[in-house]
């Protein structure tokens, strides 16, 4: 049987400039070769998940099947990959020191001193076996968080440099690094990416491929100065320039061969490559026809005189896979929700569909519900994301059954008319501050009402979908809103908890408790949101 292969995936120069679409394109070209495999996003922080940070500065909370909850780039991979992933597929310093002291703490170390530089790479090397067994996997393409030389990461580097003294042919590093084009001289500098090189070397791991991201092309010249700082042939170097769509990143890569020399290297012999659906799509993406302005509301859009749109990553990947499945360009606008307070719904007028994401806390609310109204009584297309369900049923409790003040406990806990209410299972762990992965996570199963645009976007009664939520839908109401003109569209199995909201006489309006966007690929759009564009391309 053919050791596991490994491939490390590591960035140099400046944060950002997209290691995690880099390992998705890696792990793409390689399964479309034949193989099995599967990617590991290693975060240094030591935040044991990525559930307790906040999304402004750290972008999308991703969650997985299981419930973990983890980076964003996890989303990357599965969109890229088309296949689920489990917990083993995410690790964080956090996890690697906690599963060490907790092991010494039970006397699994026999008495023995536990090592900075020993037992840590041990435990990153062990856990990415473990997710090779858990996916079957034939090769592991390892994300490391952060740039080289950061003091954070080097446990990681050292499980890589660890590998590859034990197992040379079966260990590749790419290293992922920046060549600026400095507005004052007009010119490509390739110093910077020659740095990080040699911060990487200094770590003993010498670099197998380089990947050379610019805004343009990089040239021969520029390849063979980087080749000479790293001791590579300038056919390793390869360029990855700005291009339209993230999509387009695998095509490039496999237009420079980097499959094959992957392959060569790892001593794998190289199998038939089937690209085709992807082509197709990305085609479609880049030659879709008809323009449509989709008004984003949400929370988590400003951060000083900035807007952070990774806070809803996914769902804006969700937005462009229906979007060109509807011969569509989606123009999507930020609208942070206090400026929807400041001026009004004025600022909504000319958008062909409106989508409330995920959120928590009582900052903007009230800009979020007059964006609702707003939709609801001028007929636009809306798509409420878990929170945007809860504020949806507050708007209708409120402007339709009369019912002033109704709110949700999370923000107005005395409320007379309590639509959302903490679910019961998560009082006692509220109550206690036990909040680091303790929401209702992961994936559950639903039932859909026959009839209702919910139940005919999916072309079935049952799924099941990832959620990421305390709050839920009280109950008690169902029967008002129902006679009001507002269908439970989908419950859980047993009928118990509500999870989906959709309006009568309406061209889409449909709030869910669930995440869809956490499901949606690039090769097959998530139905629901692929609804809510065939919704909005009629406008």
């Amino acid at each position: 049987m053919t050791r596991t292969k490994i491939i490390f995936v590591s960035g140099g120069v400046i944060s950002g400039i997209g290691k995690g679409i880099a390992t998705s394109s890696i792990a793409l070209l390689l399964k479309s070769r034949g193989f099995s495999v599967t990617a590991i996003k290693a975060d240094p922080y030591i935040n044991v998940d990525a559930g307790t940070l906040n999304p402004i500065e750290h972008g999308e909370v991703f969650v997985l099947d299981d419930g973990m909850e983890c980076d964003q780039d996890l989303g990357n991979y599965e969109r890229f990959l088309e296949q689920n992933l489990n917990a083993t597929s995410y690790m964080t310093t956090g996890q690697i020191f906690k599963s060490i002291i907790d092991r010494e703490r039970a006397l699994g170390y026999e008495g023995k001193t536990v090592e900075f530089f020993q037992h840590p790479p041990e435990e990153i090397i062990a856990r990415i076996y473990k997710c090779a067994r858990a996916s079957s996997a034939e090769i592991v393409v390892f994300e490391v968080g952060g740039t080289v030389g950061e003091y954070q990461n080097m446990l990681f580097l050292e499980a890589n440099r660890l590998l590859k003294l034990a197992h040379p042919r079966d260990v590749l590093h790419v290293h992922l690094t920046y060549l600026p084009i400095p507005s004052s001289i007009g010119e490509m500098k390739s110093k910077p990416a020659q740095m990080s090189i040699h911060q990487l070397a200094s770590s003993g791991i010498a670099a197998d491929f380089v990947l050379a991201r610019s805004q343009v092309a990089v040239d021969a010249k520029r390849k063979e100065k980087i080749a000479i700082a790293c001791g590579l042939a300038p056919d390793d170097i390869i360029s990855a320039p700005d291009v339209e769509s993230i999509y387009q990143v695998p095509l490039n890569f496999e237009n420079q061969e980097l499959s094959d020399k992957i392959l060569k290297k790892l001593f794998l012999k190289p199998k038939k490559t089937d690209l085709s659906d992807w082509k197709v799509m990305v085609n479609s993406t880049l030659t879709a026809k008809k323009s449509l302005k989709i008004a984003m509301v949400g929370k988590y859009f400003s951060t000083g005189d900035f807007t952070l749109s990774d806070a809803y990553l996914s769902v804006i990947e969700s937005i462009k896979h229906a979007a060109a499945q509807n011969d569509v360009k989606p123009k999507m606008v930020w609208i942070d929700s206090t400026e929807i307070e400041e001026k009004g719904t004025k600022i909504l007028e000319g958008y062909d569909g409106i989508v409330v994401p995920g959120g928590f806390g009582a900052r903007a609310v009230e800009g979020i519900i007059q964006s609702i109204q707003f939709a609801r009584e001028k007929k636009i297309p809306y798509f409420g994301l878990c929170f945007g369900m809860q504020l949806a049923a507050i708007e209708f409790a409120r402007s339709v059954c009369g019912m002033e003040g109704a709110h949700t406990t999370e923000i107005e806990p005395e409320t007379q008319y309590p639509i959302i209410h903490i679910m019961e299972s998560q009082i006692e762990k509220l109550e206690k501050q036990d909040l680091g992965g303790t929401m209702r996570l992961g994936a559950w199963d639903f039932k859909a009402k026959a009839g209702t645009k919910f139940a005919k976007a999916y072309g079935k009664l049952e799924g099941s979908e990832r959620h990421r939520h305390r709050y839920e839908f009280n109950n008690d109401y169902r029967d008002i809103f129902e006679k009001n003109g507002m269908q439970i569209a989908a419950t859980t199995t047993d009928g118990n908890l509500v999870e989906a909201l959709e309006l009568k006489n309406h061209p889409f309006f449909v709030g869910v408790q669930f995440h869809p966007e956490l499901k949606s690929r690039p090769l097959h759009p998530h139905p629901l949101y692929a609804a809510f564009m065939k919704a909005v391309a009629k406008g």
